[in-house]
């Protein structure tokens, strides 16, 4: 869709490599908050047809750059985890986890936990550990295509 073509759900599904009821409720949301609307006179009722609005078409040009970066299923299947674009997002440099966690307000201790370590597998974040201090603390740094996803989302911000 970011290339203009309205599209229609099944293609869009196939796409997404999402379940069905992950689509509705991801399409459902777009269309809420605007990004996002049913294609005025085209498509069946029961099967319409869906365009990015003025607000959609740059952050669909951002998602489209962000999937460039990570062509392989691996990589494909790790951007689509809920937390990792945004926790590489805020990781552009070094970050302790509560301030991570504090940049994304809503992550759970363990969604973030867990994200990171998906995100380090991949080596997508380097976990650094600063002995500086009475008290040593891991930090979290985006690195190879998460450093490049990471400064793709700073551009557009």
């Amino acid at each position: 869709m970011h290339s203009g073509v309205p599209g229609r759900q099944a293609p869009l599904i196939a796409a997404a490599q999402a379940s069905r009821s992950a689509f509705a409720s991801s399409l459902d949301h777009l269309i809420r908050i605007g990004m996002l609307e049913k294609n005025p006179g085209y498509g069946h009722p029961l099967r319409p047809e869906f365009r990015l609005t003025q607000a959609g078409i740059p952050v669909a040009a951002l998602a489209s750059r962000i999937l460039e970066l990570a062509p392989e299923d691996k990589d494909f299947a790790l951007v689509r985890r809920s937390w990792a674009v945004p926790v590489l997002a805020v990781t552009s440099t070094p970050k302790r986890f509560m301030t991570i966690k504090a940049g994304l307000n809503t992550i759970s201790d363990r969604a973030l936990s867990k994200s990171l370590h998906a995100l380090e597998e991949q080596e997508w974040i380097r976990r650094e550990i600063d002995l500086s201090s009475r008290a040593p603390f891991p930090t979290y740094h985006a690195v190879n295509a998460g450093e490049k996803i990471s400064k793709t989302i700073g551009l557009s911000i």
